[in-house]
């Protein structure tokens, strides 16, 4: 009995003495973890945390010759990598496009041909806008990259020896602008949010028609008295200038929009509307206008020529938004490239249509009815619609600001014209307000163009609207 007893004891002490080891080892791991958290605060270091601090003080440390060598091999290996590649690639890439062309073309493709011109400016336009967004103003925010669009386009054709070679028929420049139009229209409409549209109704239609108006008469005022052109022409300028450009404000609006910006109270979408019709009640005056200038019509039938413009824009674009909300269907295959294609081009159908038939301002009020009604039947993939459209801006967008720089030519600018022969000398010296005031004044008296075209032997329409005369001796 007295071994029985003692065997007893023995199994009965051997759990709790593994129930001991076991809570021993579990102390041992939470005074590891409580050293631990010491070294990460700072307060107790131990042989863990010294090795941590080498390896970072390793990382730290500026690399040495022997990295740098290793990075020059990892940049010039063969076959290359990295930035190299991505150069040769690119590179490739462009010289592949333009021999593609080529091949198809012939003599088009090479320079002084129409596609080598687009084909170079669409590229100059991309590196102009790259390098632009690259400068950085302590003071200021980063400059816009259709700015150095601008100036790329603006260069390609002022500098004598690359306008000759990259040169762009006037229809193939007009019809990619149109198309550049077409397709911001087209991102305006999907953009627009229906809510805020109709809360914000009545200022849509006074902030769109507003501004452009007074701006229209204001400058048509000016351009009568001050200039001396005839009121037709007068408002012919007054509207170019008070056009609102949607190329420039829709991008800028969808971005705020993206971020969150005011979509409570429906800042992007006011605007992105109201510039889009604002740019084309612009091109419905200024159209209205040139048809007063060159038309034998009377002026009531020009006038109300604009309104049916706003009225078969409106219909049509009615009638295609909805054509476009069914066809194609929910359950067809490759919905969403579908239907971008479908308002893409339907768009630029309307566009160039409108003014085939002698309607210019409806085909812009078009496309931005159409693509607003189609956004609201797609509501579950029009954001998928969006970001396809938002790639074929990014073509055109080059092309579209590299175009309008191009058109701007130096040469074809008269000192006589623009009353440059007297304040030329204005900046090379610091010389009062007053003074320049006078320059200003002088240049223009001595222009004549204060003077209107019936005492003033200066006023001719070929004059202003013309280039440079040819002297007889060429």
């Amino acid at each position: 009995m007295g071994d029985q007893d003692k065997t007893i004891d023995s199994e009965e002490l051997e759990p709790s003495a593994g129930v001991n080891h076991t809570a021993s080892t579990y102390q041992e791991t939470q005074e590891e973890t409580v050293m631990n958290i010491k070294v990460v605060d700072g307060n107790e270091p131990t042989e863990g945390s010294n090795l941590l601090t080498s390896s970072e003080k390793r990382l730290q440390e500026p690399p040495t010759e022997s990295n740098r060598f290793q990075r020059l091999r990892q940049t010039f290996a063969c076959p290359p990598r990295g930035s190299l590649d991505r150069v040769i690639t690119n590179v490739t890439i462009v010289f592949l496009l333009w021999a593609v062309v080529w091949s198809i073309t012939g003599s088009e493709c090479l320079p002084g041909g129409n596609l080598f011109g687009i084909i170079i400016l669409f590229y100059c336009a991309i590196i102009g806008g790259k390098l632009l967004g690259l400068i950085k103003l302590p003071t200021l925010p980063p400059l816009p990259p259709l700015l150095g669009m601008l100036l790329a386009g603006f260069l390609l054709r002022n500098i004598p020896v690359i306008s000759d070679n990259v040169q762009i028929r006037h229809k193939w420049s007009s019809s990619l602008r149109s198309i550049a139009l077409s397709v911001i229209l087209v991102r305006a409409g999907l953009g627009l949010d229906s809510k805020a549209l109709k809360k914000l109704k009545g200022v849509c239609v006074r902030l769109s028609m507003g501004p452009c108006l007074v701006e229209a008469c204001t400058s048509a005022l000016l351009a009568h008295f001050l200039m001396g052109l005839p009121w037709q022409w007068a408002f012919i300028l007054g509207f170019v200038l008070g056009a609102v450009s949607p190329a420039v404000v829709v991008p800028s609006m969808l971005l705020l929009q993206g971020g969150g910006y005011g979509v409570e109270k429906g800042v992007p979408t006011l605007l992105m509307a109201a510039g889009s019709f604002d740019d084309i009640l612009a091109i419905t005056g200024f159209n209205t206008c040139l048809g007063m200038a060159f038309s034998t019509g009377s002026t009531v039938f020009n006038v109300l020529r604009g309104v049916l413009e706003v009225v078969t824009g409106v219909a049509t674009g009615s009638l295609l938004g909805f054509f476009i909300q069914y066809f194609p269907s929910s359950d067809q295959d490759m919905l969403v490239w579908k239907r971008a294609f479908l308002v893409l081009g339907l768009s630029v159908l309307a566009v160039f249509s409108s003014v085939y038939f002698g309607f210019p301002g409806s085909g812009g009020l078009c496309t931005l009815v159409m693509a607003f009604l189609a956004g609201l039947g797609w509501s579950s993939k029009k954001a998928e619609v969006e970001k396809i459209i938002s790639v074929a801006w990014d073509i055109f967008q080059p092309l579209l600001f590299g175009l309008i720089g191009a058109e701007v030519s130096i040469a074809s600018l008269r000192a006589e014209t623009v009353g440059c022969n007297r304040i030329c000398g204005f900046g090379q010296s610091k010389i009062s307000w007053r003074e320049t005031v006078r320059r200003i004044w002088n240049g223009c008296v001595d222009s004549s163009i204060f003077g209107h075209s019936h005492h003033s032997p200066h006023w001719k329409y070929p004059d202003w609207f013309a280039g440079p005369q040819a002297s007889p001796e060429s």
